[in-house]
């Protein structure tokens, strides 16, 4: 009501949460045409479609339509035919589309991804900051940006550089409770991976994030030779090849698509049941919306990720190498080490993630992430971390883990001999523990603080302030205790999926959480053949199948198995145009099937 009555305003919800609505309903309720700046064509596309398919008078305004095609988009806006225009924001901020929009009645401006405006946000895109004009140019039009993802720092950043200081901020729980959060110690990623899909995700769609262009090639290549479909999608690929790829995830059941960062804003696809992650991310932001992009239909989705000391060590040298000014350092060291403390955390991943948003969380276990369902052991390591914080200083502060490692249990390697670290006394003084143990121990005196990364030495470690209080023992080092190889969650997780099904549908009313396979009210049939015509009306229409429908909205109607067009209209997610579009095949398909 607040942006319908003509008022601005700043809108955190996650991904799925139905951000999308707040601009909507205000533009479809108010006099004129909502202007949405979106920075994706993916993301306008796949919003346009389905806005159409529900009667919704929309359209696209970018680099992707012809010159005629343009033409018709800009008289229909200048007509009042039009009650939503996606805009991209290098194309709003030209003069003749500046001096178009003057000439058109305008019911608001959406700036969605608006974390996109801050210098401290994981996804900084210069021209966002030029949107500031909106509110000198246009200062009776309301303007309302959106996002899901932003600290208080990127928060107050976005309210600044767009004028909304004046402005409430509408926060909603960033909880996603159906989304299952899992951190692993990284040893062979590709292996654990592929065991993961295995026992978990056969068949599912998924996204799989590498830092690299050629870890992705690789790690796609490597699933698809397990017989995986999984796909490669980076910004060195043909363009062609990119659009393909991503056609094949958003069109087809079961696909998996290996990529960079640069792949997934704006992606709509509800049904991905993974994100997984083989290398760290940036910071918890970043963590955060790569990993809302699984479960958007309010089904069990996971979150899994391996992580290691390299993954530290290589994003802490990304940041020391950067051009950013000493400042963004700062604030990037202090995301990538809130994260490591995500990873690192003996409690409840859910409450740590909350916390960073500055969001309370009533239940200190929250029966869905891989520490609570399976407790980590902590132990008192105060004397190991000496061992290695000793190590550390006496082979001069300039040497990595496997080196480090190797002194400490008493490997004479060729370059432990060529340096002579063998005749130092911390030789061999951490013979009780194996390369393994001692890997997680220098991992976590890295995320405590008490070890960095060196910028000028690739990979070498050194001591910090907070070392010394360690060293002289005022200070204990509680560890957590290494994991074994696999899921730490695969052995619990049938004992919880009762609990995990009754969260998750408190978060998505109506939607069913059974899996297909354990249908037990004989609705599998139904499903099936619904599902089978959903896919033949979208490829008939040349949209992705969740335009059509949702998978929410199939296992309503094959639940409820209506006989007229009242009992399906009360199917969630039918409306009067869809009702008016499918009602007679679904009802036909649901009498053949039935009867």
């Amino acid at each position: 009501m607040h942006v319908t009555g003509g008022g601005d305003c700043l809108v955190l919800m996650p991904t799925g949460g139905g951000k999308s609505l707040c601009y909507q309903l205000p533009s479809l309720l108010r006099e004129g045409c909502g202007i949405v700046v979106s920075p994706l064509i993916a993301l306008m596309r796949d919003q346009v479609e389905g806005l159409l398919d529900a009667g919704v008078k929309a359209a696209v305004l970018n680099s992707s339509l012809s010159w005629e095609e343009a033409s018709s988009v800009e008289q229909r806006l200048l007509a009042g035919d039009l009650d939503l225009l996606y805009i991209a924001p290098e194309r709003l901020l030209t003069p003749r589309c500046l001096d178009l929009l003057e000439r058109a009645q305008l019911a608001l401006f959406a700036i969605d991804e608006a974390h996109c405006v801050s210098q401290w946000g994981h996804d900084f895109r210069p021209e966002y900051i030029e949107l500031s004009m909106l509110a000198e140019r246009f200062p009776n039009v309301p303007r309302i940006a959106l996002t899901a993802t932003a600290d208080e720092l990127t928060r107050s950043e976005i309210v600044t550089r767009l004028k909304l200081d004046d402005s409430p901020r509408f926060i909603a729980s960033f909880d996603r409770p159906n989304i299952r959060y899992e951190i692993i110690e990284k040893q062979n990623a590709r292996s654990q991976l592929q065991a993961f899909i295995a026992e978990r995700h056969v068949g599912d769609a998924g996204i799989v994030y590498c830092l690299s262009r050629a870890k992705v090639d690789e790690t796609a290549a490597s699933l698809a030779s397990a017989g995986i479909p999984a796909l490669a999608y980076h910004a060195g690929l043909n363009a062609t090849v990119r659009a393909r790829h991503q056609d094949r995830f958003i069109n087809e059941d079961g696909v998996v698509i290996v990529a960079t960062i640069a792949f997934g804003m704006g992606i709509d696809k509800p049904d991905v049941r993974f994100v997984a992650h083989l290398d760290l991310p940036k910071s918890i932001e970043a963590y955060y919306q790569e990993t809302g992009r699984a479960g958007r239909d309010g089904k069990p989705a996971d979150a899994w990720m391996t992580y290691g000391l390299a993954d530290i060590v290589q994003q802490r040298r990304m940041i020391d190498q950067s051009t950013g000014k000493d400042a963004y350092k700062r604030v990037s060291v202090g995301k990538l080490d809130a994260l490591v403390g995500l990873c690192e955390t003996a409690g409840c991943r859910r409450v740590r993630l909350l916390d960073y948003f500055g969001e309370a969380s009533g239940d200190p276990n929250c029966g869905n992430c891989d520490n609570c369902l399976s407790p980590p052991r902590v132990w008192d390591g105060t004397v190991v971390a000496q061992k290695a914080l000793s190590c550390v200083y006496r082979t001069g502060q300039r040497f990595g883990a496997g080196h480090l490692i190797d002194v400490l249990i008493g490997n004479s390697t060729e370059r432990v001999t060529q340096y002579r670290h063998d005749q130092l006394s911390v030789f061999g003084v951490g013979a009780e523990l194996n390369d393994k143990q001692w890997r997680t121990v220098m991992r976590q005196l890295v995320s405590l603080g008490h070890l960095q990364p060196d910028s000028e030495a690739y990979g070498a470690l050194k001591l910090t302030a907070s070392a010394r209080g360690v060293l002289k023992g005022e200070t204990k080092a509680i560890l957590r205790e290494a994991t074994a190889a696999g899921s730490t969650c695969k052995r619990v997780v049938k004992a919880k999926t009762a609990k995990r099904a009754a969260t998750s549908s408190s978060a998505s009313p109506g939607s069913s959480l059974v899996p297909d396979s354990h249908d037990k009210s004989g609705n599998a049939g139904l499903l099936s053949a619904l599902r089978v015509w959903r896919t033949g009306m979208a490829r008939k229409r040349g949209v992705p199948a969740y335009v059509i429908f949702h998978d929410a909205t199939l296992e309503g109607i094959a639940s409820s198995r209506p006989k007229t067009h009242d009992q399906l209209r009360v199917v969630a997610g039918i409306g009067d145009k869809k009702l008016e579009r499918y009602g007679d095949a679904l009802l036909l398909l649901v009498r053949s099937e039935v009867d």
